[in-house]
């Protein structure tokens, strides 16, 4: 059909107008459908990260989710058929079919066996018993092994590390004589424990982040609080500001998220407030897991270097020629460590682990980065690629 041109050059601005305002109308919408969703997604985020999960566990906030959408969805589907009542297409009850089958199996998770012990604000926490050691506890922290006790011999250390930190108490402070000892981090409370037990009398202040786990401790895992243990709920870079200076013997850093040390609890910073805390002839040890190149374990060495005046590391030899991770155990203090003693003591509890300070922990740390609080990049140093 032929169209006029001067019809046609009046009609398009028009029809172009009338697009453009089907656009903006359209754009108008989208716009405020994607705000709502932001706003939704930021608010839930928020309320979930500070609330739910503070209140409850996780299972529950799942289960209660599955519901709320499950419901939400038969409530809009049986209000799309009120307003047209016509029977639903195969696709559809399909799809209803599905939702009620999912619903299902949330409802079947509340009776499905739980692999934790506790499941706290951190962690799914769980205690199994040594098959060989019937007195042997392990605390299992979202699957992995964290710490071992024995519930009839507090004495007994069944990891190297905790074996290290024994070894460097020992001679510290000979057996017998008390301390005063602030731990950072207390998982299973192996080390308050070994203290208490070979030198009575000793007061052990410990910080622990996870109060599901000093519940599950004094639980299962022989923890009894009183004079000589004192644990404190709380994240340990707070309270170790109000600890009164020269006022600990001993401080023992094993604190972790899963695997790996909080990088505010990794700082030159942190390092000066336990220094401040430690008495001058008092030591530091802080247990560490890196895995080759070694970077991270490289950089805490020289933040703690950084504030006290003698540094000592203690490690497996394998994992110092960078073979395999491990657990480092970092020993500072003002005062010159007694290391022959140390590897004296180190060799009776584990021959083969190596002692580095002087020359060849120099040459070990090389050009690493003092970690601070406006930079300390422990994920990326932990980083194998």
């Amino acid at each position: 059909m032929f169209v006029p041109a001067a019809l046609l050059a009046a009609v398009t601005p028009l029809v172009v107008k009338l697009q453009l305002a089907d656009l903006r109308r359209t754009g108008q919408v989208v716009g405020r459908l994607s705000g709502i969703g932001t706003l939704g997604g930021i608010t839930a985020t928020l309320l979930t990260g500070f609330v739910l999960v503070a209140a409850l566990r996780s299972t529950v906030i799942l289960l209660a989710l599955a519901i709320s959408l499950g419901l939400v969805g038969i409530g809009l589907g049986w209000y799309l058929r009120r307003q047209e009542p016509t029977e639903l297409p195969g696709p559809a009850r399909t799809r209803a079919a599905l939702a009620i089958l999912g619903l299902v199996g949330a409802g079947l998770t509340t009776v499905a066996p739980n692999p934790c012990d506790i499941e706290t604000a951190y962690h799914c926490a769980r205690v199994t018993a040594d098959p060989s050691r019937p007195s042997g506890r392990t605390l299992l922290l979202n699957s992995a092994q964290h710490s071992y006790v024995d519930l009839s011999d507090p004495k007994h250390l069944e990891y190297a590390y905790t074996k290290w930190i024994g070894a460097v108490a020992d001679v510290a402070a000979p057996a017998g004589q008390r301390l005063d000892a602030l731990h950072l981090g207390g998982g299973g409370f192996t080390v308050p424990r070994y203290l208490t037990a070979t030198r009575p009398g000793t007061d052990n202040v410990v910080f622990e982040i996870d109060g599901g786990l000093v519940e599950l401790g004094e639980r299962e895992l022989g923890v009894r609080p009183g004079p000589e243990l004192r644990a404190v709920v709380g994240d340990a870079r707070m309270l170790v500001t109000g600890e009164p200076a020269d006022s600990r013997d001993l401080v023992v850093g094993d604190a972790f998220g899963h695997l790996v040390v909080p990088w505010h609890l990794a700082t030159r910073e942190m390092a000066a407030e336990i220094r401040r805390v430690t008495r001058p002839g008092g030591v530091y040890v802080q247990n560490v897991i890196d895995y080759p190149p070694l970077r991270f374990i490289r950089a805490e060495l020289a933040t703690v270097a950084a504030e006290f005046t003698h540094v000592a590391l203690i490690a497996p030899p394998e994992a110092l020629a960078e073979q395999q991770g491990a657990n480092f155990l970092i020993v500072g203090s003002d005062a010159p460590l007694p290391l022959d003693a140390i590897r004296a003591r180190l060799v009776e509890v584990d021959p083969k682990v190596s002692l580095l300070s002087g020359a060849e922990l120099t040459d070990f740390v090389g050009a690493a980065m003092v970690l601070t609080d406006d930079y300390a990049p422990v994920d990326q140093l932990l980083a194998t690629a």
